[in-house]
């Protein structure tokens, strides 16, 4: 759940830069004490207020910092750990207005410091000219660099607006702007305005694409504590009818018109109200739904299992599916996907794991296997990620009942059979040996994972990773690599003895990692490009491999003369029966008979 306090934040650090004599020091002696002070020292040690000198109820850490040369290290080691940093110039010195530009945001942009800046125009007292229009000078350089949240003058001397450059300080980093507006384009930025339709979706509970009046009136409730009063509703809808009519239909205040309310209260400097109804839908500072949220500590496993989506999350996906399917063809076409991914932070499916990795028509649309494949990807990847986003498109179950934890698959190894539901196949071979054109031909599209949905018998969803070459022994550097795999795939050119020897000698280093590490798995040998010349004693010497580690022949395909849609199902029947298809080496066997060797002697020495 979101944080009691705005943002998370226990405690708000704000470091005060600017050129020497531009009244850094004045300005926290001015708040700290309530006068202005003439004696003052060069540095002001950090200065503390209360959780509730301001409204929001954090404590703020007010540090200044050296004007001179030789402590430049200093004011950037500060800069660097600042929640907000506060840039000051002197009004009536046009020179440290100019050095703004020129230097200190360039160096805070040099440094790295990605937090808001608020910019101080201090001693507003010593204007010569009462025509000077602060505003019309920072405006060109606030469009320059957006880091800018606000801008404010004051004087120390005549107490004006001080504790305000520290309230604005405090609020840039509880209730940022940058986040949720653009200022170039006046308008909300992409991410905010996805949060937003998804609160505007779950408010409209009768699910007609507007919020009615008791719909409006739930969501002040719920974000404020508070109904809208009579008054307030009527306002509100005279002001979206006069400046944008088609945000309100028959039905009430539309998504348009919603959004565009959330517009005027930044455009009004009230980033605040749209922070609250954002933490309220439980978003974070990074517009993304809590890690509280989200049952992390569900996810808890060993190596060897994996995560799955749970027939309860099933139903959910296809049911989505079909609401999103506008035209009704059984496809999600990419610009339908889009729609249904809105109301995330950003489309998941763009990163380069899942881009191209199921199938897809001619115009890169998914039907219902290949959407649900690509879940089912995205599951066993990232299973946070995952539960993340079936919330963001609407999932309002338990969420706890969305997924399960697979068993150990050493256990499933025991029990003589998997329940899996979703299987990896790791896929070995030489350059050359046919891997990418097999996996390309399952899904028709060269990607890190393919996905692929079998349905004989009981619906099963199969995904293929591809092994480089040349990644094999950084692979097996670990105890835990392989533990992921459910089936290991061991491809050659059946025309090329030497790609035979490869493929045979990345077998035997697979099958040795998992004897000595308890990670065994079963293997298949696939003999591709059959309808090439065999190499000379082709089946003799694969056999004979074959009959020696206990496993099948080889299985043989050809991509030039037909469909290969049988061997994901052999995959799949090696992966529901794990104790099967182990591959021995010969070191295994060794071990296996000394092991038993020793228990024969110690049961041979207890008897007598």
């Amino acid at each position: 759940m979101a944080s009691a306090k705005p943002g998370g934040y226990n405690n708000v650090r704000i470091v005060v830069v600017g050129d020497q004599g531009a009244g850094k020091s004045s300005l926290i002696i001015a708040l700290a004490v309530g006068i202005f002070s003439h004696s003052v020292p060069p540095v002001v040690p950090p200065t503390r207020l209360p959780a509730d000198y301001y409204p929001d109820k954090v404590p703020l850490t007010i540090v200044d910092t050296s004007s001179r040369p030789e402590d430049r290290n200093k004011v950037a080691a500060e800069c660097k750990i600042a929640d907000v940093v506060v840039l000051t110039h002197q009004c009536d010195r046009q020179e440290t207005l100019d050095r703004l530009s020129t230097f200190w945001l360039p160096e805070l942009r040099r440094l790295e410091v990605k937090v808001p800046v608020i910019v101080v125009c201090c001693k507003s007292d010593l204007k010569k000219l009462p025509e000077f229009n602060f505003e019309s000078q920072i405006a060109p350089i606030m469009h320059q660099f957006p880091e800018i949240e606000t801008c404010i003058e004051c004087s120390a001397l005549q107490q004006t607006q001080v504790s305000e450059v520290f309230y604005y300080a405090q609020k840039a980093v509880l209730h940022p702007t940058l986040p949720l507006f653009d200022r170039g384009t006046q308008s909300l930025k992409p991410r905010c305005a996805r949060a937003l339709k998804r609160i505007f979706v779950l408010s409209d509970q009768d699910k007609d694409g507007a919020l009615n009046d008791e719909e409006l009136n739930d969501f002040q409730v719920k974000c404020f504590n508070a109904p809208l009063q009579p008054k307030e509703l009527t306002d509100l809808t005279e002001v979206v009818q006069n400046k944008i009519p088609e945000g309100l239909s028959d039905c009430g205040l539309t998504l348009s018109g919603f959004l565009f309310l959330h517009e005027l209260l930044i455009q009004k400097g009230l980033p605040e109200t749209i922070w609250t109804v954002l933490r309220k839908f439980d978003y974070d500072n990074d517009l993304k739904l809590g890690d509280g949220l989200l049952p992390v500590a569900q996810f808890k496993r060993a190596s060897d299992q994996s995560v799955e989506l749970s027939n309860d999350a099933l139903d959910f996906l296809k049911r989505i599916f079909l609401s999103f399917d506008s035209d009704n063809d059984g496809v999600l076409e990419l610009s339908e996907a889009e729609d249904l991914f809105s109301t995330a932070p950003e489309n998941p499916w763009k990163d380069n794991a899942y881009k191209d990795a199921a199938e897809r028509n001619a115009s890169d649309g998914l039907a219902l296997n290949g959407f649900l494949s690509q879940w089912a990807l995205m599951t066993l990847l990232d299973p946070i990620n995952s539960l993340a986003n079936l919330m963001y498109i609407g999932y309002t179950g338990d969420l706890r009942s969305a997924f399960h934890i697979t068993r150990r698959r050493r256990i499933d190894r025991k029990k003589k059979y998997s329940q899996r539901n979703v299987f990896q196949c790791f896929v070995f071979g030489p350059k050359g040996s046919g891997k990418s054109t097999l996996l390309n031909a399952f899904v028709g599209s060269l990607s890190e994972f393919w996905v692929k949905l079998s349905s004989k018998g009981t619906v099963n969803i199969l995904v293929l990773r591809e092994m480089p070459p040349d990644g094999v022994a950084s692979l097996l550097s670990s105890k835990d690599s392989l533990a992921a795999c459910d089936v290991a795939l061991f491809m050659y050119d059946s025309s090329d003895e030497n790609s035979w020897q490869q493929a045979y000698d990345m077998l035997v280093k697979v099958a040795s990692h998992g004897e000595e590490n308890g990670m065994e798995i079963p293997s298949l040998i696939v003999a591709a490009k059959d309808d090439l010349h065999h190499f000379p004693l082709s089946v003799q010497n694969t056999t004979k491999v074959s009959q020696d580690m206990g496993i099948e022949a080889p299985i043989t395909i050809s991509m030039m003369l037909g469909d290969v849609s049988n061997l994901v199902h052999m995959i799949i029947d090696a992966a529901q029966h794990p104790h099967l298809r182990i591959p021995e080496t010969e070191a295994g066997r060794n071990r296996k008979l000394h092991h038993r060797f020793v228990s024969r002697s110690l049961i041979f020495a207890s008897g007598s």
